[in-house]
């Protein structure tokens, strides 16, 4: 019995592009009493790698909290998978407003004492005891209210790049460290007052607004759905959005644009931006903002300490972090002292600059393809590409795609190129290629070899 994933991310990537097959990516949450965690883990992990699902699941005694990603042919069969169970017939399922193809590639599905880090005694106050779930036109006509207070209970680095007009942002790490903090701000306002809270996909408010109504605010009220069931909504209705820039989200993807305002900076050097990057530097990994000219020139590190250990030996690279606790490090961090224009708590309802239109990676390139390799550096002025060759041969006339999030899809036949540092008309594995790019790419940009 198969229970743990038996391809590497990489080779998992290179079967999907082969593939050519749209994926989707969603999410989904349900409390109940689940008697058996461990073994209700296993019958979804038998279940789901048979249809090549993928994504991070958390489940616990008190239900299960899923994002992932879905080959869209196996969606129905998926959500078979789902009715099973009765707390989950008819159950919610929030899809992306825009879909990666890489948005997970694994299927992790753990036991956790509970699905959402709240910090909560649930045994003390009444869980079902809910605020009133509201969608996206109620959810505008509350906001105009002005005995409306609209608080935000997701982590900086979440509301940094988009949140409601006129939220409470706090400027927290954890969930469970906003609880106390609102609660302390709004003692005043228990019974004057519509409590209005949001989140990504809703888990978060669903306890959070029972703990309110406990705490003896009267009127409570929640985004049914998050603000992933609220940008499609608002699409579908023809809305206003009242959200603005991106919305964070725990997968590869880092975020999905609600509208075109970009309301955050490049963190290094105040730039507007609103892409989430991690340090380059295994030992540090620190979530932050960083637009493609300091992408560049810091080689996707956060400091210049960061840019400096990277280039040291990979054994002295190792001796540097090994003690650290590095766990969950991908989430966990957003905040230093290197980054000059981070910002949090309140933020700005007004927009820095607006997105450019980006070619849309979404849609499949009908062509067969096998990868080769990623970006490793940009030389912005002599427009030339360094590449790691991970995978097969690259000759000199060979068709190849490059492929990112923000360069989207460019073709282009390789001419020359120098394989560690010498001209060559062959690069094998392990090979440091470079050769002219005639546009700017990024920082683990895909290079594949397109295939006749």
């Amino acid at each position: 019995m198969q229970l743990y994933n038996t391809l590497s991310a990489e080779e998992r990537a290179e079967l999907i592009d082969q593939a050519g097959k749209q994926r989707l990516t969603l999410s989904f949450y349900a409390y109940a009493k689940i008697q058996d965690p461990t073994q209700f883990r296993n019958d979804l992990f038998i279940a789901w790698n048979a249809l090549d699902a993928l994504g991070r699941i958390y489940v616990a005694q008190e239900g299960i909290n899923a994002q992932m990603n879905v080959p869209a042919e196996n969606f129905e069969a998926f959500r078979e998978t789902l009715e099973v169970y009765d707390f989950m017939k008819g159950i919610r399922l929030n899809v992306a407003v825009e879909h990666d193809d890489h948005a997970f590639l694994k299927l992790t599905i753990k036991v956790r004492h509970k699905i959402v880090a709240d910090g909560l005694n649930d045994d003390t106050f009444d869980v079902t005891n809910k605020g009133v779930h509201l969608k996206a036109k109620e959810f505008n006509d509350i906001l105009d209210d002005p005995n409306t207070i609209v608080v935000d209970f997701r982590n900086h680095y979440e509301s940094e790049v988009g949140h409601f007009k006129g939220a409470i942002t706090p400027d927290v790490e954890t969930f469970r460290e906003s609880l106390p903090i609102i609660n302390e701000q709004l003692q005043d306002h228990k019974e004057d007052k519509n409590l209005v809270m949001y989140c990504t996909g809703g888990i978060r408010c669903e306890k959070a607004s029972a703990y309110f109504k406990h705490q003896g605010f009267k009127n409570v009220f929640q985004l049914e759905g998050g603000i992933i069931n609220y940008a499609k909504q608002i699409e579908a209705e023809g809305l206003e959005s009242k959200f603005i820039g991106k919305n964070f989200v725990f997968d590869n993807r880092l975020g999905e644009r609600i509208t075109d305002d970009i309301v955050s900076q490049c963190h290094q050097c105040g730039k507007p931006c609103d892409n989430h990057t991690n340090c380059e530097n295994d030992g540090c990994h620190l979530l932050f903002i960083q637009c493609d000219e300091c992408k560049t020139a810091m080689e996707n590190c956060c400091s210049t300490e960061c840019l400096e250990i990277i280039h040291m030996p990979l054994v002295d690279q190792v001796r540097l972090r090994t003690g650290k606790q590095v766990g969950n490090k991908v989430f966990r961090k957003g905040k230093s002292e290197s980054l000059k224009f981070k910002h949090s708590g309140e933020l700005s309802d007004t927009a820095l600059a607006t997105a450019p239109k980006t070619t849309d990676i979404r849609k499949k390139i009908k062509v067969k393809k096998t990868l080769l390799g990623k970006a490793e550096h940009y030389y912005v002025k002599a427009q030339v590409g360094l590449f790691t060759i991970e995978n097969q041969e690259l000759n000199s006339g060979d068709k190849i795609l490059i492929v990112g999030p923000t360069t989207g899809n460019q073709e282009m036949v390789l001419d020359k190129m120098l394989v560690n540092g010498t001209e060559s008309t062959q690069a094998k594995i392990g090979d440091k290629v470079t050769f002219t790019v005639p546009f700017r790419i990024r920082l683990s940009d895909k290079l594949y070899k397109i295939l006749e």
